[in-house]
């Protein structure tokens, strides 16, 4: 994948990691430390995407993001965040941003999100976006399909929400956006509802999804090594999904069942008093 991206974050260890990461895959990258920087280099250079912080001194995200929907529309924008459900993803997302990335990410996700945005730009439209496991354009007839039929249902939302994470596994943002517009609803809705409820998702997940506990109560209780051990087993970080897209693996800071620490969650299952030393039994029990 090839693509010209601007970085904007006033962190500079945030600009050399994507810069590092993204220009091995071929990208062309170009930091900012600010807003306004980032304004001067838009002016006189070809940007496909660009991923922005949305917490900066001065200016923030938000207002860079409005200025590139005035400027150049075309520019496609990845947010960068330690928040994804606050107030500020939400009028992102109402502004048209192509994906978001949450803090602290990994090299893995960070190339797939950014070729999928660049893909996107190049497209021009969301019909073409690529997923782990879907081409979204042989959906669309599906997704168009589920949104028609539940565009007069009171209550509608949640039932479409779920009808469509089942026929992609996860609801990126971009759908968020076009289930908005068929329901006649703001999208800044759509995400709250995704936002709160945890079984929705909008990152792709594996087969298996496997949530770690890091609370108080779990870490104390050995629960880093479970997740270490879990890395090591199926070769990957958090937030990133197994090559055989059999296993995905996360973190969550309390899953309310303190009593049974350490817990780990795979898929509906609640595995309590989790031993280090058995998790390849307890993996070995979804092969």
């Amino acid at each position: 994948m090839s693509g010209n991206v601007l970085v904007v974050d006033d962190e500079p260890v945030v600009l050399k990691s994507c810069d590092r990461i993204l220009t091995p895959e071929g990208f062309t990258v170009k930091g900012a430390s600010s807003v306004k920087e980032a304004m001067g280099l838009l002016q006189n250079g070809d940007f496909d995407i660009v991923i922005t912080d949305l917490k900066m001194p001065e200016m923030g995200g938000i207002d860079l993001i409005r200025w590139i929907k005035e400027q150049n529309p075309a520019t496609g924008i990845v947010v960068i965040t330690g928040y994804p459900s606050q107030e500020t993803i939400k009028d992102a997302l109402h502004l048209g941003i192509i994906d978001y990335l949450p803090k602290p990410f990994s090299p893995a996700l960070l190339i797939d999100v950014a070729s999928k945005a660049v893909s996107f730009v190049k497209s021009k439209g969301v019909e073409e976006i690529k997923t782990e496991e879907h081409d979204v354009s042989e959906k669309a007839n599906e997704i168009k399909n589920v949104i028609d039929t539940n565009r007069n249902r009171p209550g509608g939302l949640i039932p479409v929400l779920q009808q469509i994470q089942e026929i992609l596994g996860y609801l990126p943002p971009a759908v968020l956006r076009l289930i908005a517009r068929g329901l006649n609803i703001p999208v800044s809705e759509v995400h709250g509802v995704v936002s709160f409820y945890s079984f929705f998702t909008m990152k792709p997940k594996g087969k298996h999804n496997i949530r770690v506990c890091l609370g108080t109560a779990c870490y104390v209780k050995r629960s880093s090594e479970i997740l270490a051990k879990l890395k090591d087993l199926l070769g990957i970080e958090e937030q990133e999904i197994t090559e055989d897209k059999k296993f995905s693996l996360e973190t969550v800071r309390c899953l309310g069942a303190c009593g049974l620490a350490p817990v780990v969650v795979v898929d509906h299952d609640i595995h309590g008093a989790v031993d280090p030393v058995k998790v390849s039994e307890m993996i070995r029990e979804y092969d």
